[in-house]
């Protein structure tokens, strides 16, 4: 693959990534992920208590909240006054079935798991990011239960991680900035497991159409990055976090 990115980036390369675990202290889990200049922090809130339409079956569940911040990009991004608007609805609702595909849920128990994810800093590839950092709050909130004694087990059952992919230029790349992102033929947001399986694939023809070929190539080129992300939230969450309890 040649260079030819504006950030002088392989096409099959990431941005600088990190994991902050534990960047605040009131919830039961909470991670600010960095994808190069796009940060979201993601909190994990435990309720002891399942949605009316759950309760007796055993079951717990997991849900999602997205936001943009209105500092986190060029122009205000304004508070919603209605609740959230589609793009955050669509966005949220991807959070929330990527993590509960990695999620076994009667080892959960009646317990629900509320996933925030506050965009700080918007520069492409936020709900990619927020699945990413999800998964980390989740983790350690589920670890959090367990030291607790609320369950018996972790109920995660691999890591959840998801990454865009996109046709630019003629070349497919992965993890796109923003630059990237907004002047795309094709744009993709894959979200897998750790160990490869493949949880949700929304892809676009934005300024031209792809072949089956092209595809499989974003497939592949999005199943390195994968790796490679799922490799430091297996790194991040090595060591278990110290014990808290919900509500403290």
């Amino acid at each position: 693959m040649s260079t030819t990115r504006y950030d002088g980036r392989r096409p099959d390369e990431l941005r600088p990534l990190s994991f902050t675990r534990d960047f605040t202290s009131m919830s039961m889990g909470s991670t600010l992920v960095t994808f190069g200049e796009t940060r979201v922090l993601c909190t994990a809130v435990v309720d002891e208590d399942v949605p009316r339409w759950m309760r007796g079956k055993g079951e717990g569940w997991v849900t999602a909240e997205y936001s943009m911040l209105p500092g986190s990009s060029p122009e205000r991004v304004r508070r919603p006054k209605n609740g959230p608007n589609g793009r955050s609805q669509e966005i949220q609702r991807l959070i929330g079935r990527s993590l509960r595909a990695v999620t076994d849920m009667k080892a959960l128990g009646e317990v629900s798991i509320d996933l925030d994810c506050d965009v700080l800093q918007a520069d492409g590839g936020t709900r990619t990011a927020s699945i990413c950092g999800a998964y980390v709050a989740l983790h350690d909130a589920c670890t959090r239960m367990v030291q607790s004694g609320m369950i018996t087990s972790n109920p995660l059952t691999t890591e959840c991680v998801a990454i865009s992919v996109g046709i630019v230029n003629g070349q497919p790349v992965l993890d796109l900035p923003y630059p990237e992102d907004s002047t795309a033929d094709v744009d993709f947001n894959v979200v897998m497991t750790g160990t490869g399986q493949l949880i949700e694939v929304q892809g676009t023809a934005e300024g031209a159409t792809f072949s089956r070929d092209e595809l499989g190539a974003l497939l592949d080129l999005a199943a390195g990055g994968v790796e490679t992300i799922a490799a430091a939230q297996r790194a991040v969450l090595a060591e278990p976090p110290s014990p808290r309890t919900p509500g403290r």
